[in-house]
This record gives C-alpha cells, sequence and structure tokens, in this order.
C-alpha cells in the first residue's frame, strides 16, 4: 500500500513538473538561426555619405544611465527628434537630420536605450523604458526651445514606435507626427511575409530581416500571464545585419521588442492619435506592403494621409533624397500653417 501511494506521488510529481518543463524546453530550446545579411536593407546606410555626422552628446535617464543622442543645430521654432529603425542607431538618420537642419528645423536624434553608443545592446530593464527614456529627453531638452513645436519622426520599428507614443499617454508632448514605413505590428496587414521556396519553407533566411524564436516567445508570453518576467532579458529575435558591426544591434530581448513597437492593439494606438501624423512608405518597400497602409489607417480614422512614394524602397525613406524632401516639405507645411489637431477617433 505504502508503496503504491509513492508511485501515485511520484506520478502525480511528475504531471505537476510537466508544464514547467515544456516551458522550460522553450526557453532553452526554442531559439532559431540568424538570417543572412539583408544586403537591400543595409546597403543604402553603407552607402550614405557621414561626412559632418555631430559628436554623441548625453542626457541623464530616471535610472541614472547616460543615455546617447546628436544635434543637429538650426532654428528655435521647429524641433524634430528623430528615431531610426530596429538594429540602428541614431547615425542612420545623419541625411535626414542634416535635410531638417538646411530647413530651419533642429534635429535631436537618440540612440535608444540598447542601441548605438548605448550598451549593452539588444535589452533594457522593463517594458516601456523606452517611452521614459524619451520623456526624460524630452525633460532636458525642451527647455531649450521655449514655444517651439516638435515633431517625432520614426522609420521603421522607430516608425512603430512614433505610433506607439502619438497614441500613448506623452501624445501630447509632441505636435505632429511623421511615421515612415512604420512596422505596425507582426500580424499587421501591412506586414510582408518572408519569400519562400515552392514547399513553402522559408528561403534560406536570405531575404529575411528579422527571425523570431516563436517558441521561446511562446514560453515567455505563458510566463508574463503568470506575473513572471524573470526571464524577459532572453534574446527572441535576431536581425540580418553584417557581423562584428559595432554601431549595430544584432538581436533583441523579449523587453526591447515589446518596447520598440506599438502597443498589442495597435489599431487603438492610431485612434488614439491626438495630433496631425502623416505616413509614408517607398513603393518597393521590401518588408512591407505599401499598398495596405492606407487601408489600414482609412479604418481606423480618415485623417492620416499615407503617401507612397514611388521606386523607393524600405531603407529608401531615411537616406534617399526624395523621400528626405518629402518628409522636410511636410515638416515645413506644419510649420507653415495652423492646422487644427487631429482628434481621437470614437
Amino acid at each position: 500500500m505504502k508503496k503504491a501511494v509513492l508511485i501515485a506521488s511520484a506520478v502525480l510529481l511528475a504531471i505537476a513538473s510537466l508544464p514547467i518543463a515544456i516551458v522550460a524546453c522553450l526557453l532553452i530550446f526554442g531559439t532559431e538561426k540568424p538570417p543572412q545579411p539583408l544586403s537591400s536593407v543595409t546597403n543604402p546606410f553603407a552607402n550614405m555619405d557621414y561626412s559632418g555626422l555631430p559628436a554623441i552628446e548625453r542626457y541623464r535617464a530616471r535610472d541614472g544611465v547616460s543615455l546617447s543622442y546628436r544635434t543637429y543645430p538650426a532654428g528655435e521654432n521647429e524641433v524634430a527628434v528623430l528615431i531610426h529603425g530596429s538594429a540602428g542607431s541614431s547615425s542612420d538618420m545623419h541625411a535626414m537630420a542634416q535635410a531638417l537642419q538646411r530647413a530651419g528645423i533642429t534635429a535631436y536624434v537618440p540612440d535608444l536605450r540598447g542601441h548605438g553608443a548605448n550598451l549593452p545592446h539588444g535589452d533594457l530593464a522593463y517594458i516601456g523604458q523606452l517611452d521614459d527614456d524619451l520623456a526624460d529627453f524630452l525633460r532636458d531638452a525642451k527647455p531649450r526651445h521655449p514655444g517651439a513645436k516638435w515633431t517625432l519622426v520614426g522609420f521603421s520599428s522607430g516608425g512603430g514606435f512614433a505610433l506607439r507614443v502619438a497614441g500613448g499617454p506623452l501624445g501630447p508632448s509632441f505636435d505632429h507626427y511623421a511615421l515612415l514605413s512604420p512596422f505596425l505590428r507582426y500580424n499587421a496587414p501591412t506586414m510582408r511575409p518572408a519569400e519562400t521556396e515552392q514547399d513553402g519553407k522559408p528561403a534560406a533566411n536570405e531575404k529575411v530581416w528579422a527571425v523570431a524564436y516563436t517558441k521561446r516567445i511562446f514560453g515567455l508570453l505563458i510566463l508574463n500571464a503568470i506575473g513572471v518576467h524573470s526571464f524577459d532579458g532572453l534574446t527572441v529575435i535576431a536581425f540580418a545585419v553584417p557581423p562584428n558591426v559595432s554601431f549595430l544591434t544584432a538581436a533583441y530581448s523579449w523587453r526591447m521588442l515589446q518596447s520598440f513597437q506599438p502597443h498589442d492593439d495597435f489599431m487603438a494606438d492610431i485612434r488614439s492619435v491626438s495630433r496631425p501624423t502623416v505616413v509614408f512608405v517607398g513603393e518597393v518597400d521590401q518588408l512591407f506592403y505599401p499598398q495596405e497602409f492606407k487601408p489600414v489607417f482609412d479604418s481606423a480614422r480618415g485623417d492620416i494621409p499615407v503617401t507612397i512614394l514611388p521606386g523607393l524602397g524600405h531603407s529608401d525613406m531615411v537616406t534617399s533624397p526624395v523621400a528626405i524632401q518629402a518628409v522636410a516639405s511636410a515638416l515645413q507645411r506644419w510649420s507653415q500653417s495652423d492646422a487644427a489637431p487631429a482628434r481621437p477617433a470614437n
């Protein structure tokens, strides 16, 4: 009898431990092979002229960490904050910042925490810390420009982050928003799937910008659902960047990925935007379906214009003179008009 009880107890313990074992396996073994460098996305940055790149400056975030940014000083009435894309850094926005500077718009370009000159790369302390960092930057920068109009310009994942800001508590901190080929969410209609072979399998990661560790993400979602965040610093996505480039970020943790994109309900973010906002996307964007942006934004509201720029790809949005001029012109039109701010959609 005693032996039977011991066996039954062991069986019950094994059954109870099974979910823990499954989650542990997902976290430990749920990784993927990183993608090969994607030249169509990275080459436009490699070929950009970086002469005149401003020196790194620093501001102090609320946790005491010193974070980096670059300044392109110009006029005092118009200020733009430029947010780089995934895996990138402030230097990626150099051409755009110079164009705005020539147009009389002061530009600030931060390296987001975990990027560029901010080490370690690819991680932060908690989900939402990028929002707090931006608020801390504005706390220091805004007093330098009393009465100025402020625009947040975001590219790719930076565009998704700008949408997150526009639709969140920090939204009124800016007067305008420009979203350049914005990443909305992995399940948004705008997301172009990776190119595949005839058998339906991924094409050897040769034309993929990011590879998500879906099994590990599933395990983290289970843990987060029960309030466990101890493993949120694990890597969950790898990018198609060249190896051993010091200023690029090759991978993100779960908490970084969650912070550097719109909220789970990105449509709610769109509906909550309360300032004039524009969207630009290239006609031949390699990562997104350009034609899907307008239906997405129109389905949430009808007052956010989407402009498709002919012949331009994803990274062209911040490296091509055509795209840069289009964005600069939009900001100049705002500075010359007294357009009433957009209202949150009901």
